[in-house]
């Protein structure tokens, strides 16, 4: 008798434990689904679709930089950062789509993209052949470190962001919010850069005098209401040393 009550609660323990492993595995695998389901699809941008093609070395020409602040090397365009200067596209573009990745190679890296540079700003500088930027709209490239610089120096360091700040200089734009005290600037939703030493990615929209930046596949800045909304496309020497790759456009009607 005694054997079979035990018999019985053991079979009893064991069908207790494979009821519970079958509801705890219902549980686990009714959280995933509602996980996934809540998971959001998101795009990602292709630039090896029709359209897009690669910006090299035949395409830019030098501004008021030195002999040796831009060079390509197997695809790579390294930049010194010295003097402070930009290498603008050889055309002038109106509603493109462009994608930038890039590294910097030092903590508190400057540097940026420029969209829609006025002719006579290039010209200016070219004249010159001094040190300086142009005017357009400016895609920040800034480093984390930069902030800790600025601090260090006593600065404040509330007036610029270093995941991808979007705004003017010396034209006109409407900033999309958040935007920095000043209200010059688009700051960016998300905070999604990547330290020195790692490749980001840019892709850059600007249509009809609108500018939107994502930050490594997501979109965090921009601003519209550009003008003008056609010139040049620059990129920028600003202190630091700074490398780039893929770069590829696709002009839009």
């Amino acid at each position: 008798m005694n054997t079979i009550i035990r018999k019985h609660q053991a079979y009893t323990q064991v069908l207790c434990i494979g009821i519970f492993a079958w509801i705890a595995g219902g549980a686990i695998v009714s959280s995933s689904l509602k996980a996934g389901e809540a998971e959001a699809v998101r795009a990602t941008i292709d630039d090896e679709q029709p359209g897009w093609r690669a910006l090299g070395k035949d395409d830019f020409t030098k501004v008021n930089s030195a002999e040796d602040t831009w060079t390509w090397k197997d695809g790579i365009l390294h930049c010194t950062g010295q003097p402070i200067s930009v290498l603008r596209t050889d055309k002038q573009y109106e509603n493109f789509e462009l994608v930038v990745e890039w590294s910097h190679q030092k903590s508190a890296g400057n540097s940026g993209v420029f969209v829609w540079v006025t002719p006579e700003s290039i010209k200016n500088l070219t004249e010159k052949g001094k040190p300086g930027l142009p005017d357009g709209i400016e895609v920040q490239i800034l480093d984390h470190g930069y902030t800790d610089k600025v601090k260090a120096q006593g600065g404040k360091t509330d007036w610029f962001g270093t995941n991808g700040d979007v705004f003017p200089v010396r034209v006109k734009m409407t900033p999309f919010p958040p935007l920095s005290p000043n209200g010059q600037r688009s700051f960016p939703r998300k905070h999604l850069a990547k330290g020195h030493g790692e490749w980001n990615h840019y892709y850059i929209r600007a249509i009809n005098g609108e500018v939107r930046l994502w930050v490594n596949g997501e979109e965090v800045s921009g601003g519209t209401g550009c003008d003008p909304r056609k010139g040049f496309l620059c990129l920028e020497s600003e202190g630091s040393p700074i490398i780039f790759r893929k770069l590829r456009i696709r002009e839009l009607p």
